[in-house]
């Protein structure tokens, strides 16, 4: 794409997207250089540390660095944004790795960046998202995973179906309500490879699941009706992973 080019406001039909501030950019840099189109910086940003390892990481990957006011100002949804990243989207194949997080129609795109941060801190780096969903190139849910998404292998399904086809061997655990076994009881020792499954933030998972793999339930307090989807997962990851 011509450095030319006139970078409208995030679009989810566009078939680029941006990194919003200084962190969620070099972090695009240090992990995806081959997807950048270009790097826009702002003449007040004024952390010295933060533009000496962009320029560093522009110049090694050949990547063009742009000081423009109204370009920054035109596109970040911030007054404190200072740096911008514009980048190709792009498409993954899952690896045939220990773990996944499979998202079955996740519709916050907040929640949807926590939960991209926190399977990287946990060493889970395969996410399924199962579609309709939230878009995980909105600038909104890069900014919330920290920029933890370039890191990650994604791909996305059109159906649950698509997936498992993809995936034979696994073993699926869907956590809903009407689990049937307490995660604080599962016992995963004997377990090689697994999906952790979620559904909907408001909906949770269709009851179909119970019959896919073992249906798990995270015990709370009858104080609550539910935990937080993002919660929910860390839970999960930790459990899956310690």
């Amino acid at each position: 794409m011509a450095s030319s080019t006139v970078y409208k406001k995030y679009q989810s039909k566009c078939d680029y997207s941006y990194t919003l501030g200084a962190f969620p950019t070099i972090e695009l840099l240090k992990n995806k250089p081959d997807k950048v189109i270009k790097i826009l910086i702002h003449p007040d940003m004024d952390s010295e540390e933060q533009l000496d390892i962009l320029n560093e990481l522009c110049n090694k990957n050949k990547i063009e660095l742009c000081k423009s006011k109204a370009e920054v100002e035109r596109l970040r949804d911030k007054e404190n944004i200072y740096c911008i990243g514009i980048f190709n989207k792009y498409d993954e194949k899952l690896k045939d790795s220990k773990g996944h997080v499979v998202l079955v129609n996740p519709g916050d795109m907040g929640n949807l960046g926590t939960i991209i941060r926190t399977a990287i801190g946990f060493g889970i780096d395969d996410l399924a998202i199962i579609e309709p969903a939230a878009d995980i190139f909105n600038p909104k849910a890069v900014r919330a995973s920290m920029g933890a998404l370039f890191q990650l292998r994604f791909r996305r399904y059109a159906s649950f179906d698509e997936y498992e086809s993809e995936n034979k061997g696994r073993e699926f655990f869907p956590f809903m309500l009407k689990g049937a076994t307490d995660l604080q009881m599962l016992d995963k020792s004997h377990v090689d490879k697994y999906a952790l499954i979620f559904g909907n933030e408001a909906t949770g998972l269709p009851d179909e699941f119970a019959n896919k793999g073992t249906s798990v339930l995270i015990r709370h307090e009858k104080t609550i009706d539910s935990l937080n989807l993002s919660m929910a997962c860390g839970i999960a990851l930790y459990e899956f992973t310690k």
